[in-house]
């Protein structure tokens, strides 16, 4: 079966042409002109990733609002935002909001179409090639690929998908500094280095939350970032 893909766009014109393209591509697209058509469906039926526009109508965040209203339906839904707004604290808000990518329309659609490619390819590992390394355990952390779920001293952390390979990539290697260019390849996600700061500060939050001694997580200035390895 195709894989579905909601688009929430309120300028029809720019809908209809993501909706072209990635129906192209042999996915299955239902578009939303509005946060709450959008919302009403999606409650009923999530789809299997979700491009949102930023400013939708005369809600200036409604796509802000809508990424938090279905972050609390899904943990793991893939989300990216697609935003004629480029601003370096809009990229930092939708990230803070759980969005997986962050895109502007100046775009092509090839782009746009390769972005959604490399986000489902790290939602197959999760099913496919790993699962040789079902249940990693690095001291008080347990991260189960099979099942996406990451813990802390047994406390549950809520990490997106593209948190979640971050960390993969970090725990695979205690103790050896990974570039963000590294980070990049083996979650095959292409942003740039401050984006991949926001995630990196992000995840350290939602570990400190958990446990506010946490501090296995170190960067390491002007090289990347390691996971630190057991005492």
């Amino acid at each position: 079966m195709a894989r579905h893909i909601a688009i929430v766009e309120d300028e029809a014109a720019i809908r209809h042409n993501y909706e072209d393209a990635l129906r192209r591509y042999g996915y299955q697209v239902s578009g939303y002109a509005d946060k709450h058509s959008a919302l009403a469906a999606l409650q009923r039926r999530l789809p299997d990733l979700v491009i949102i526009d930023v400013g939708l109508g005369e809600e200036v965040e409604g796509g802000f609002e809508l990424c938090r209203e279905l972050r609390s339906l899904s943990r793991s839904l893939p989300i990216i935002f697609l935003t004629a707004r480029d601003s370096d604290l809009d990229v930092i808000s939708g990230l803070r909001l759980g969005a997986d990518d962050y895109l502007t329309k100046d775009i092509s659609l090839q782009h746009l179409v390769a972005r959604v490619v490399a986000l489902f390819r790290r939602v197959e590992a999760l099913s496919g090639g790993m699962r040789d390394e079902q249940l990693l355990e690095r001291g008080p952390l347990k991260f189960s690929v099979e099942r996406m779920e990451v813990s802390w001293n047994d406390q549950p952390v809520p990490l997106t998908v593209t948190e979640f390979w971050l960390i993969h990539s970090l725990i695979r290697h205690p103790g050896h500094v990974r570039t963000r260019q590294q980070l990049m390849d083996d979650a095959n996600v292409l942003v740039d280095d401050q984006t991949i700061t926001s995630h990196i500060k992000r995840i350290r939050r939602k570990f400190v939350k958990v446990d506010p001694d946490f501090d296995r997580l170190d960067t390491v200035y002007g090289a990347g970032y390691r996971w630190k390895p057991d005492p």
